[in-house]
């Protein structure tokens, strides 16, 4: 068993030439690698109908990768893209000799005949890629399966997480003609003029942030954004409390910074009007205790749903919003707060480069769920060492 171990953590990937371990060749299609790049370079405004579907990676070979680099430079530069052009390129870049040099280019001219089936081949084409991908993910998640050292809960953020990346990569959307959309559009506003107030979203309980957004947008990422200690968790909790409970919407709340004991006790000031510190250690007169059973009676049976793992990643609230939207039909996502999150799984360079990875994730969240999602977010303290005192200065 231990030698067995040995020689499954020794393979880390799949070989980019011949064949693997097990004696299978990647998922490739050489020739029609080859159809769409003598196609590309024979009929004018052809990288247009593939530029969506295709990158260098997505080429198996090498020497095709270096050539689709060099067309794709041309149609960035706007430039024309011939045989002669993609060699002059492929000479600026230093990689005409590993593209197989001027007769190879001529040679990929010579076997099309016309760009007709181009896009259908580049499918293919990004098909293969795309396994390729899903097999070299198959195989790092395998070795590290096998060691011992792994954090089995990492391992499986950073597998969903790669799996992730790769799906959303592939997902291509077609064109979608007009008429069906205006219909969509035309019942959206028919089920608003039916809402009390043209509430069209999903209501805040807010009157006067009602009247400007129409309710929270479905597909919408909302940031709410502001220093420490300025109200931002306070804000969102009255929100969800006058969703789920005046307006009986079910709404998710992911918190990273409170336990769920300490979101409730602040749901608990919020809806009784207690003092936090009483709310805290309990001292309350008779008057308040009784007026607090009566007013947590609004909370119990509401469709407000609190999650608090500390350190939550990207990928996994991804997994549990669409529990959460399938099974308790949620309606609006709050999350406190978007800098306490991480992107496990995913390749970044800095925090900030994380935190823009998050952000688009959770607009993909919200648009692949169709429900507004709210993200609170912290801005920089270093705006309070203002000098407001300073008339030259802007202030706090």
């Amino acid at each position: 068993m231990a030698t067995t171990n040995n020689k499954r953590k020794s393979t880390t990937s799949i070989p980019k030439v011949g064949t693997n371990e097990m004696g299978k060749l990647p998922p490739q299609a050489p020739e029609l690698e080859e159809s769409v790049l003598g196609a590309l370079m024979i009929e004018k405004d052809a990288y247009a109908t593939i530029a969506d579907l295709l990158r260098p990676e997505s080429f198996y070979a090498d020497s095709n990768a270096c050539i689709f680099e060099a067309i794709r430079a041309l149609a960035a530069k706007d430039a024309p893209i011939d045989l002669l052009s993609v060699v002059e390129q492929l000479k600026s870049q230093g990689d005409l000799e590993k593209a197989g040099g001027v007769i190879r280019l001529s040679e990929l001219t010579r076997r099309v005949a016309s760009a007709a089936h181009l896009r259908y081949h580049a499918q293919i084409v990004a098909q293969k890629a795309t396994a390729r991908d899903l097999i070299s993910v198959a195989c790092q998640i395998e070795e590290k399966g096998y060691d011992e050292t792994q954090d089995v809960d990492v391992l499986l953020h950073e597998a969903e997480g790669s799996i992730f990346e790769i799906s959303q990569r592939a997902q291509k959307r077609d064109v979608t003609q007009i008429d069906p959309v205006i219909e969509e559009a035309f019942e959206r506003m028919r089920k608003a003029a039916k809402n009390e107030g043209n509430i069209s979203g999903v209501p805040s309980g807010i009157t006067e942030l009602d009247k400007i957004t129409s309710g929270w947008q479905k597909s919408d990422l909302i940031i709410i954004a502001a220093r420490p200690a300025m109200g931002k968790t306070a804000f969102v909790l009255s929100m969800a409390k006058n969703i789920a409970v005046n307006f009986k919407r079910p709404v998710a709340m992911f918190s990273l910074e409170m336990s769920n004991v300490q979101l409730v006790n602040r749901l608990i000031m919020n809806v009784c009007e207690i003092e936090g510190d009483k709310i805290k250690n309990g001292r309350l007169t008779n008057q308040e205790w009784n007026k607090m059973e009566s007013k947590i009676n609004e909370l119990i049976g509401a469709p407000l749903y609190i999650d608090d793992t500390p350190g939550l990643s990207i990928y996994e609230l991804q997994s549990k919003a669409r529990k959460l939207v399938r099974e308790k039909k949620v309606e609006l996502i709050i999350i406190d707060y978007l800098q306490l999150m991480n992107a496990n799984g995913a390749n970044f360079g800095s925090r900030e480069q994380e935190v823009s990875i998050i952000s688009r994730r959770l607009k993909w969240i919200a648009k692949e769920l169709d429900i507004p999602v709210i993200a609170l977010s912290q801005l920089n303290r270093n705006v309070e060492k203002r000098d407001s005192s300073n008339s030259n200065v802007e202030g706090k």
